[in-house]
């Protein structure tokens, strides 16, 4: 896999990996930044909430579950220290439907968090991960 970022305006960037596919990456006004676009740190919360949250879906759709909805809140303290990193990390993974069955659920958020999410495995040996779910009819 391959990434280019690109200066935009001081500390504002685009960059595109692989998928060719151009983002907008920026820092706050104070160091450097526009503040007009997602921070990095911000990248990787979304880029586990989106990979954990395609394992999900597609977990769930084997199963046949039908979801109206979903979503999945993150909520994540960093160290008050630099680099500060993140120390934890919770997913709420929020399902709609009628009849969804917590089994298949609680599989598919296993599943993903300890074997396919890639990004969660990367952040596993220094950020503590934790889950919960609820389910919405």
């Amino acid at each position: 896999m391959k990434a280019v970022i690109k200066q935009v305006e001081r500390c504002a960037f685009i960059g595109k990996a692989d998928s060719n596919h151009w983002t907008v990456i920026d820092v706050p006004k104070e160091t450097c930044g526009s503040d007009a676009a997602t921070r990095p740190m911000e990248m990787v919360l979304l880029a586990l909430g989106s990979c954990s949250g395609a394992d999900v879906v597609s977990i769930l759709e084997k199963k046949k579950v039908v979801l109206d909805g979903f979503e999945i809140n993150i909520d994540a303290e960093r160290a008050d220290s630099y680099p500060m990193v993140f120390k934890k990390i919770h997913l709420e993974f929020v399902f709609y439907g009628k009849d969804i069955n917590p089994v298949h659920v609680e599989r598919a958020i296993a599943l993903s968090m300890e074997k396919y999410c890639s990004v969660s495995a990367m952040l596993k040996p220094s950020v503590q991960i934790t889950s919960s779910y609820k389910i919405i009819n």
